[in-house]
């Protein structure tokens, strides 16, 4: 009797959980019918031919955007065809972080979002986001809430922890103004249940350049200029480009480029750890990678390669497509990833 009133609760309690996982019929249509408008409205944000139709846009966006997300369960949907906003949720799913931006004018950028907490009852739990970089004097070290945001868009989330303790890094793009844009690392924490963004999550002690360690890594660099920074999932590191100075004004960020050389950040005792070569073999001249010919020395067709490449007979007489091979350059694959 007792095994089969706790087989009887449990099944209650597995129903509880997936109807409050679930979006009910009725409202899914509504959140679709929502969904597009705020498609049509999210591309005004990025098209619209003057700042007021821009702002115009943003401001419809956000009101119908809240009132989308108050739906019941709306945590469980996609918005799959917002495509200019960007949409992520960490390994645990505690949360969604939304992210856009709206350029003002030339020299002026704002990012815009909020963070949708997962709830039990699917009700919901919003944090705004409130971008204060036109307002904050030293970015690289402030750390704030909410309402004290270093806005950014962000393109990729990656979950830590130290202790019992979870750690989300944000790795974000934000177009800064007319001579310059931003990539920023930065670690969202959260305490008594707010979101902090920021803090004593980097150490950069073997950079004599950098004096002390940030509370987020800020790469800034020319307009033009297209600096890496991934996360590489197999290697578990954070790799971004060095940048130089093409003009050799290190003052001046806007003159900054990507040399082709490779930093990185390993997460170690709850710290983001520098390391100041991810690179740590280099092709000497020479030592090139080049092709595997089909043809010897002597012009002559090597059968192997040829069976080996599995190319039939070629009536033409023509030199097959070459192949490459690959040599070990790099102690770790980099991930190219479309800039967000």
């Amino acid at each position: 009797m007792y095994k089969a009133i706790c087989i009887f609760l449990f099944f209650i309690f597995l129903n509880t959980i997936i109807s409050a996982q679930t979006i009910n019929v009725t409202d899914v249509k509504v959140l679709h019918k929502k969904e597009d408008s705020l498609k049509s409205l999210s591309l005004k944000i990025i098209q619209g031919r003057t700042s007021a139709d821009r702002f115009l846009a943003d401001s419809e966006f956000t009101k119908i955007f809240v009132r989308a997300l108050k739906i019941k369960n709306s945590f469980h949907y996609s918005f799959d065809s917002l495509l200019t906003i960007s949409k992520l949720s960490p390994s645990d799913s505690s949360f969604k972080i939304f992210t856009w931006q709206m350029v003002i004018n030339d020299n002026v950028v704002r990012q815009h979002g909020a963070i949708q907490m997962r709830t039990s009852d699917g009700s919901l739990k919003l944090f705004p986001l409130i971008d204060k970089s036109d307002i904050t004097r030293n970015m690289s070290d402030t750390v704030g809430n909410n309402f004290g945001w270093i806005g950014a868009v962000y393109y990729k989330i990656v979950q830590t922890q130290a202790g019992d303790k979870n750690y989300y890094t944000l790795l974000g793009y934000d177009e800064n103004n007319i001579r310059s844009n931003k990539k920023i690392v930065e670690v969202l924490s959260f305490e008594n249940d707010q979101p902090i963004f920021g803090g004593s999550y980097f150490n950069f002690s073997d950079n004599a350049a950098l004096k002390q360690n940030p509370a987020r890594l800020i790469l800034e660099y020319k307009k033009n200029a297209s600096p890496r920074l991934i996360y590489d999932a197999d290697q578990d590191l954070i790799i971004y480009e060095h940048l130089i100075s093409e003009t050799e004004e290190t003052q001046k960020k806007y003159t900054y480029v990507g040399d082709g050389d490779y930093e990185g950040l390993k997460w170690k005792d709850g710290k983001w750890v520098h390391i100041d070569k991810v690179f740590t073999q280099k092709l000497k001249e020479g030592d090139e990678p080049i092709p595997n010919p089909i043809r010897d020395a002597n012009g002559d067709i090597d059968q192997t390669k040829l069976k080996n490449n599995g190319i039939g007979n070629n009536e033409n007489n023509e030199e097959p497509v070459k192949t490459v091979t690959k040599t070990k350059a790099t102690p770790f694959k980099v991930k190219v990833k479309k800039k967000q």
